[in-house]
């Protein structure tokens, strides 16, 4: 009896043990879509070729996403994806400027051929990001404004967490 009691209780301590660890965001089955009346935002699986980042076990996976405009047409259009960090409030960016570049540079006339783009119904795609294994959230913003309604931005996140 106490020996069965006592494996109950290892096997018990074993399984409360795993439920406890921090889990990466890591997914298992891709393609992941979130969608709103405007935009479809798709987590994928990674372009692979020449000067890709390629997935190290223990660091970092590798993603695509895919964003479409859906719904209205559309003025201009930035996209921006950030990672949480454990035990921060702070979200890094996954993408910025190298070094010493000017990040404001270039940004409007790339926001609007981007538009252009995405009203033609050709998406926005990022063929392959890593992302570290310690990140437990994916933020993908989208801000744009309207076209016909200058100046107003709107802005939409859609979040790919571990459940």
């Amino acid at each position: 009896m106490k020996t069965k009691l006592t494996t109950f209780a290892l096997i018990l301590l074993f399984l409360i043990s795993i439920a406890l660890e921090t889990e990466a965001l890591s997914f298992n089955k891709l393609p992941i879509k979130h969608s709103s009346k405007q935009w479809s935002v798709e987590v994928a699986e990674p372009g692979h070729g020449k000067g890709l980042a390629k997935s190290e076990k223990g660091k970092f996976n590798t993603y695509s996403l895919e964003v479409h405009n859906i719904g209205k047409k559309v003025n201009s259009v930035e996209v921006f994806m950030y990672r949480n960090e454990p035990n921060s409030t702070t979200k890094f960016s996954l993408f910025g400027c190298p070094d010493g570049d000017d990040c404001t540079e270039g940004r409007f006339e790339h926001a609007l051929s981007l538009a252009k783009q995405l009203n033609k119904g050709k998406p926005f795609r990022f063929k392959n990001f890593p992302l570290a294994n310690k990140a437990t959230e994916l933020e993908v913003e989208v801000i744009w404004t309207q076209k016909g309604q200058k100046g107003r931005p709107l802005k939409e996140t859609f979040t790919f967490a571990v459940e």
